[in-house]
């Protein structure tokens, strides 16, 4: 046993110092080198101990039968981080996003282990997601191609706005902001005529969305706030007129409320 701990330290010293390999095939040619390391190991014990290997195939059976029923999930989770490892379909710091049919857990992959991968949220909070899980489910990778990630911030503006002043002040604010890139380049587009307001979409992008998303749009938006207020330009609340035609008898309309009264012919 001691053997077989210190030749798996040894081996992950030297993998960790074969820095032109990528992190993924470092790990998976770590962990392929301590599971032969174990098996050596297991046959060497058994050797030393006179154990005779025929002996043990009148057990293999009921070995294979135990490890079938008990051992399901531990060998498809081991299975399943070696594949992960050999695909590169998600390594260590890709940023990615778990869909567990309610609510959706997005973090960064600190570590891809024998069992389960180790997920770090922007809250601190660390989850150890199964590999098989990862290998069975829909899984949001948004550093497999590219770290490049649009970021999507609605926007809306009274109605009488000069939109082309409401465009390049949105602009400005996202330029001033640090976290967006320059290339891609940001965009704004007008989406639809609501009730109280002129909707826009601001598609931003950024490159470390490990970050966080919502603290981002919370600058970008206090950024288009200030220079709102700085040009004129009004942001709307949503707001009801009430017309009324005919008072009740015996009731004198006041000087506010007769300014809601429609002149209008019935």
């Amino acid at each position: 046993l001691f053997a077989a701990r210190l030749g798996g330290r040894i081996s992950r010293h030297l993998f960790s110092r074969a820095t032109r390999l990528p992190p993924a095939q470092r790990l998976l040619g770590e962990k392929l080198v301590t599971i032969m390391v174990w098996l050596v190991a297991f046959f060497f014990g058994i050797d030393v101990l006179g154990i005779s290997l025929t002996a043990l195939t009148v057990f293999s059976g009921a070995f294979g039968l135990a490890i079938g029923f008990g051992l399901q999930k531990t060998f498809g989770n081991l299975i399943a981080g070696l594949i992960l490892l050999m695909d590169g379909s998600i390594k260590p710091g890709d940023v990615i996003g778990i869909n567990d049919g309610k609510d959706k857990t997005i973090g960064q992959v600190k570590k891809i282990g024998i069992r389960a991968v180790s997920i770090t949220t922007r809250d601190e909070k660390e989850y150890l997601i199964p590999n098989e899980i990862l290998m069975t489910s829909q899984v949001e990778n948004w550093s497999y191609s590219s770290r490049d990630v649009r970021v999507k911030v609605p926007v809306g503006v009274a109605y009488g706005t000069d939109l082309d002043l409401a465009e390049r002040l949105m602009m400005e604010a996202a330029a001033a902001c640090p976290r967006v890139l320059d290339s891609p380049k940001s965009s704004v587009w007008l989406t639809a005529f609501g009730d109280n307001a002129i909707q826009f979409e601001m598609q931003l992008w950024i490159r470390d969305p490990e970050e966080g998303i919502g603290n981002l749009r919370s600058d970008v938006l206090k950024r288009i706030w200030r220079l709102f207020r700085d040009h004129g330009v009004e942001i709307p609340y949503p707001s009801q007129n009430v017309y009324v035609k005919q008072w009740p008898s015996g009731t004198t309309p006041t000087e506010d409320s007769s300014k809601l009264v429609d002149n209008s012919p019935a």
